[in-house]
């Protein structure tokens, strides 16, 4: 961990690859009068908008919107299945095409309002919630949400999936964002970058958004968790089975933010693109759809927040990647994975991505690896 003290307040930073733009973004968020404490800055960090993805901030009095995301509640879930590796011999097409019929990819929504999705309908349910929002929870979206089946060392298979709150969650977002500049212009409040602007504590903006925020994060939750209950039905469909039985799944959000405890004080933490790493706590950590993937359990390192990396994070962008590579790189990257292997999907190669391993070494204080993962599917949208 490397501290970055000539700031407001220290930036800890756990990220031994980190390009000049991150770090700069991070300095700017710790200029900020209401951060407590510090800036904490994980492995996998990387320029965003606003505020570097990978960091972790505690704010008194105030939060940043664009600092949790437009992906607000967007996340990982993973399942242990017990049945043997071998039952997928000769299947895994079979199955990756029966999820992708099954569970909507991009921009696809599902035909019918699915029965979980209902229960989130209750006072607080935004005034800006449609029915085409309610029809997009269950589905996967684009970019670099995904679904994999995966092999651990001893062969044990696993699902992992990684999704958020769709387009509503992108449409509660931009509004208070837009709300957060707003008040900025209205009060003349000078900010190091406009997408810093945020909401003070106890105002009729603030609560709004705190509202609409849990609300979204409640979205992308049961939007995992339908997607995990249907991809698990196809998995034993293909594999024809009476029943799949499964251990405990694991959820965890890595764009939100919560109140807790740190220092001394209660405050609002805000995870873009974190992991919350509480001592025993089990996470995700993701790799690109060619390398391994790690089931961590937190160590609880308090200069941390109690976090760690949501991901092996990218070292270019999507546009550079695509300008880099080509379909048979993206062939030879993926190789012994079922998975697309399109021009489409080039800016998700896994060589536009940090090393996992490296990432995995730069927070050894931060979580232990209880599962090592490799994929043999992978679905992307």
């Amino acid at each position: 961990m490397r501290v970055v003290s000539d700031t407001k307040v220290p930036i800890k930073i756990w990220a031994s690859i980190l390009e000049a733009e991150a770090e700069e973004q991070v300095r700017k968020v710790a200029s900020l009068p209401f951060i407590h404490s510090h800036v904490a800055l994980m492995p996998d960090a990387h320029a965003g908008k606003g505020s570097t993805i990978g960091t972790v901030i505690a704010t008194k009095g105030a939060i940043i919107p664009s600092a949790v995301g437009v992906d607000i509640g967007c996340g990982m879930s993973a399942v242990k299945l017990f049945i043997n590796a071998g039952h997928f011999d000769g299947k895994l097409a079979d199955i990756r095409h029966n999820i992708e019929r099954s569970v909507p990819v991009g921009r696809f929504g599902r035909k019918e309002v699915h029965t979980l999705t209902k229960s989130l309908l209750n006072n607080n349910t935004p005034i800006m919630v449609e029915d085409k929002h309610l029809l997009q929870c269950g589905s996967l979206g684009g970019g670099n949400h995904f679904i994999e089946i995966c092999l651990d060392k001893e062969n044990n298979p696993w699902v992992m999936l990684h999704s958020g709150s769709r387009n509503i969650g992108k449409v509660l977002a931009e509004t208070h964002i837009d709300k957060a500049k707003g008040l900025m212009k209205k009060y003349f409040i000078d900010l190091p970058d406009p997408d810093l602007a945020f909401l003070a504590h106890n105002t009729v903006e603030f609560n709004s958004y705190i509202r609409d925020l849990h609300w979204a994060q409640n979205f992308a939750k049961v939007n995992r968790q339908i997607m995990m209950v249907e991809i698990l039905e196809q998995i034993r469909r293909v594999l024809q089975l009476e029943t799949l039985l499964t251990d405990d799944i694991i959820d965890c959000h890595h764009n939100y933010t919560q109140m807790e405890n740190h220092y001394g004080a209660n405050v609002w933490i805000t995870r873009k693109g974190a992991v919350s790493a509480k001592s025993g706590e089990l996470g995700i950590i993701p790799g690109s759809m060619g390398a391994k993937s790690f089931i961590v359990r937190g160590l609880g390192n308090v200069e941390s927040f109690n976090s760690c990396s949501h991901g092996a994070g990218r070292k270019m962008s999507r546009t550079k990647a695509r300008a880099t590579f080509t379909t048979d790189d993206l062939k030879h990257q993926t190789s012994g994975v079922e998975c697309r292997k399109d021009a489409d999907v080039i800016d998700e190669i896994p060589g536009a991505y940090k090393d996992i391993e490296t990432v995995m070494n730069d927070q050894a204080d931060l979580v232990e690896k209880v599962a090592e993962l490799k994929q043999i599917l992978c679905v992307k949208g």
